[in-house]
């Protein structure tokens, strides 16, 4: 049986997803398994999920998944290469996935290959100097530094955000696991739009916050339940901690180097709202998604002290009959402590129970994040969804 592994962030679950899950499975002639690495409660644009892990979990495992593992919030809320080696690590620590399955818009894993080859050659860091500047992103001067070393043709590549996620899933891939890649179709990423049925997770968070239940349900496996969450609740505590905080304090937080640590606090004394705090701290060097991870991290109290070098533990956030017995494979292979209830965290060294702990009060702060408040304590109480 091949085992394929996956990395997501199911916000939320829609039927693009569920056709990357059976192209994936059809690429094998042999029976397959699902294991999914899916974002927490945080996500990697620097901001809450439309609903909670459990939830996408839920919808996850009845669009196809098998086994469902969560990418801790200090990988999941990260750059790409930050969310890409977290999520590829734990792939690779289950000790049973055989295949890395990822959706790029080139659709053909030789030319992702040679540009995570690119970027991992000893050339690269002298390439990146060269063009790193006061008026260029850093996800310019990176592109630019693969097109001296690869030419334009290739490095164009880098100018698509699942292309780019997926050479830095490549650049982390364990020795022995084959890697695949799944062309991607519908709407584009982060696009409001819907093609051939496939839309995109932006437009269903749109529909989703606006209460529009009726233009979702037919593109997600499950009726969706509850209420949508949005950080349009926490706005004014997000900017409340900016403004208590020392320039100090946000120096300490993750990726917040090159003078973005004062520009946000200066921003934080001027907005009344998260967009606008956005918009006066971004810069053509200080890109959206970075600085609304910065804001993030600032709100939750993530510091860099606070991120261990590699996941420390493998979390089960939900599985069916063939994931349980990919756990049963996994508590003789795995590399790292397997949790599958939230009493076995007591068994961790200290840093990964630190860790766990730490999930726990990003959970609680989450639980702000709907119309409804919900109670805190919830990461210690709730068990792995399990879907027969």
């Amino acid at each position: 049986m091949k085992t394929i592994g996956i990395v997501a962030e199911y916000n939320p679950f829609h039927a693009g997803h569920a056709r990357h899950i059976r192209e994936s499975r059809r690429l094998f002639p042999e029976e397959t398994a699902i294991v999914a690495v899916m974002s927490g409660n945080w996500v990697q644009r620097g901001e809450c999920a439309v609903t909670g892990k459990w939830v996408r979990t839920e919808m996850a495992l009845a669009g196809g998944v098998d086994l469902v593992l969560e990418l801790p919030t200090v990988w999941a809320a990260a750059s790409a290469e930050g969310f890409a080696r977290g999520a590829v690590s734990i792939l690779g620590s289950t000790g049973v996935v055989d295949v890395l399955s990822f959706g790029s818009e080139c659709g053909k894993i030789g030319p992702l290959l040679e540009l995570a080859r690119c970027l991992n050659s000893p050339d690269f860091p002298t390439a990146l100097r060269r063009e790193l500047g006061p008026k260029r992103s850093f996800a310019q001067s990176r592109r630019q530094a693969a097109e001296a070393l690869l030419g334009p043709d290739r490095a164009a590549l880098l100018d698509f955000p699942n292309n780019n996620l997926g050479v830095e899933y490549l650049r982390f891939l364990p020795p022995g696991m084959e890697a695949v890649t799944i062309p991607r179709l519908g709407a584009g990423h982060d696009s409001d739009t819907e093609r051939d049925g496939l839309p995109s997770a932006s437009l269903l968070r749109r529909r989703l916050r606006a209460g529009d239940m009726a233009g979702v349900s037919p593109l997600q496996p499950l009726p969706w339940k509850g209420e949508a969450a949005d950080m349009k609740y926490l706005e004014r505590a997000v900017i409340a901690r900016l403004r208590s905080m020392t320039l100090d304090e946000v120096q300490s937080l993750p990726d917040s180097g090159g003078g973005l640590a004062a520009r946000l606090l200066s921003a934080a004394r001027q907005a009344s709202g998260l967009e606008e705090l956005y918009a006066l701290a971004k810069t053509r060097s200080y890109a959206h998604a970075r600085v609304r991870r910065l804001a993030l991290h600032a709100f939750l109290g993530l510091r860099r002290k606070d991120v261990p070098p590699a996941p420390p533990y493998i979390r089960v956030l939900g599985f069916n009959g063939q994931g349980q017995e990919l756990l049963k494979e996994m508590t003789r292979k795995a590399a790292l402590p397997l949790l599958v209830k939230p009493a076995h965290s007591r068994r961790l060294p200290s840093q990964a129970h630190a860790l766990f702990a730490l999930e726990g009060r990003f959970t609680d702060l989450f639980a702000l994040c709907f119309p409804t408040p919900r109670p805190g304590g919830l990461e210690w109480t709730t068990n792995p969804v399990i879907m027969r």
